[in-house]
């Protein structure tokens, strides 16, 4: 069977604008109101052994927290059933909502025809999928670990096609190629499939009302990520954390003591400090609290001990990266 990529047809590929699906009225968490607890479990040899970053656990912690979920838990684990069905039986027991990323698509090292059925031109998706190794197998575990069996999902299968019919290598297919392709549409049968952006055909699919299949190429785990949220119990505004930053050049031995004292204070508050040191740069002090009043009122405090100022998040990060390099 040759592996030689075709070239892409010049042209570029058609609009999708496929339908999203309805969001279902019954609620997956039974008499719970919103989700509190996640887990993400990240699937893959390429992320152990270094081939390829991990950015979607990143993503997903960020995502819990702007929505007011404690994230418990993150597993890297192999590409292995055993490992899989373990893990996912286990999150599910435990947590309200849980992630896995990666191990659903079929690739060889060095071909991209995947990243053509799923999205349009994308360098990331292109560059991860180059690190994947030959594996559908989180699919097939995951229908094993909830007793399920698979079946061929028929819409699924169209939208792949309807995506990938302006590719005229597609029809060049072995009858190999041709049932790799389409294993990426074989879902445990008793799982719910959600449509959730109408320019991708690849769905999120469903187990136990808790557990969200996800592909691991980050631009596509981020996108239906966020595109999922009316899917979701997500907690009410006034229920999520807010966090306030204050940076300092002083450092970190210097404010420790009053930090220490100061969580100390505010612990019976639910109100959490922490520090964050960026080499040569200065002191990150954190403050989290669901009372925003609260929580700033605390800042100017802050601010005024460690001769410092408030921050805003995307400064903060921006500082932070600078300082990594």
């Amino acid at each position: 069977m040759s592996t030689t990529i075709p070239p892409d047809n010049p042209l570029p590929p058609p609009l999708l604008n496929f339908p999203t699906s309805p969001v279902p009225k019954k609620n997956p968490l039974c008499d719970q109101r919103h989700i509190k607890t996640a887990a993400a479990l990240i699937i893959g040899d390429e992320i152990l052994n270094g081939k390829t970053l991990d950015r979607n656990s990143n993503y997903f912690a960020r995502f819990c927290f702007e929505h007011g979920i404690q994230l418990k838990r993150i597993e890297v684990i192999a590409d292995d059933e055993g490992e899989i069905i373990e893990a996912s039986r286990r999150m599910v027991q435990t947590y309200d909502f849980v992630v896995t990323s990666g191990g659903i698509g079929p690739t060889h090292d060095g071909t991209r025809f995947l990243v053509n059925f799923i999205t349009s031109h994308d360098r990331d998706a292109t560059l991860y999928l180059r690190a994947l190794p030959p594996t559908d197998i989180t699919y097939a575990a995951l229908a094993k670990s909830f007793n399920q069996g698979l079946a061929y999902h028929e819409e699924t299968l169209a939208r792949m096609q309807e995506s990938s019919k302006h590719r005229a290598w597609v029809s060049q297919q072995s009858e190999e190629q041709r049932t790799a392709r389409k294993r990426m549409a074989l879902f445990p049968n008793a799982a719910e499939v959600f449509f959730v952006a109408s320019d991708i055909w690849v769905p999120v699919v469903r187990l136990q009302g808790r557990l969200c299949i996800f592909p691991g190429i980050p631009s596509l785990f981020q996108k239906m990520l966020d595109n999922l949220k009316p899917f979701l119990l997500l907690p009410p505004e006034e229920e999520r954390p807010f966090r306030l930053q204050v940076f300092t050049v002083l450092p970190e031995s210097s404010i420790a003591p009053f930090l220490t004292d100061l969580q100390k204070r505010v612990q019976p508050e639910g109100i959490r400090i922490g520090s964050y040191p960026v080499l040569q740069k200065g002191v990150y002090v954190s403050l989290i609290g669901a009372n925003r009043d609260r929580v700033h009122k605390l800042g100017a405090e802050v601010e005024k001990e460690v001769q410092g100022r408030v921050v805003s998040e995307a400064e903060a990060e921006a500082k932070r990266q600078l300082g990594c390099q």
